[in-house]
């Protein structure tokens, strides 16, 4: 589902099929659900001919980046996290956790993991999560997601390259 403009929300590729290379499969910002990312005033989401260009957070008070593929493996653990950057005038970082969210199938057991992002962090780096579950193939689709929602404090700044993917042995 592409993103509209009778939506404040942009919504990202709901058909991605697992395809590692190299060991882990990137995906690019336009791909994933951002909330409120059909809204300027909050996002700059990259169009969908923009292969390699990343999102930038102006300003939310309420974070939610989302996605999911399809066709991975039964009984695998897999690796979620997003490469992302901070803008010299980004706020709101550091004071409040942010989580990571990692799910096999809609009715499979979920991993959060709390972690934080430095506000003096310099250049791009990775937050990320593993999955604590090895499930059977009940659904093949793995989703995954990063939230911060709990607090109502605005942040902004952000700068996000891609989420990766990948299955851990």
């Amino acid at each position: 589902m592409a993103s509209n403009s009778t939506s404040p929300h942009h919504y990202g590729n709901p058909s991605i099929k697992y395809t590692p290379k190299e060991g882990k499969m990137m995906i690019p910002p336009k791909d994933l659900n951002i909330v409120w990312g059909n809204d300027n005033r909050y996002w700059t989401v990259p169009k969908k001919e923009d292969e390699n260009v990343g999102a930038e957070l102006h300003q939310v008070s309420w974070l939610e980046v989302t996605g999911l593929v399809d066709e991975t493996r039964a009984n695998k653990r897999y690796e979620v996290g997003f490469g992302v950057s901070l803008n010299p005038d980004a706020f709101g970082w550091g004071n409040y956790p942010i989580y990571i969210m990692i799910k096999r199938g809609r009715q499979g057991k979920t991993t959060w993991t709390k972690t934080s992002i430095n506000p003096n962090q310099k250049g791009e780096f990775q937050i990320k999560a593993r999955s604590n579950y090895q499930q059977p193939q009940i659904d093949p689709k793995l989703y995954f997601g990063l939230y911060e929602v709990w607090s109502a404090k605005w942040k902004g700044g952000l700068n996000f390259h891609h989420a990766y993917i990948t299955e851990l042995p």
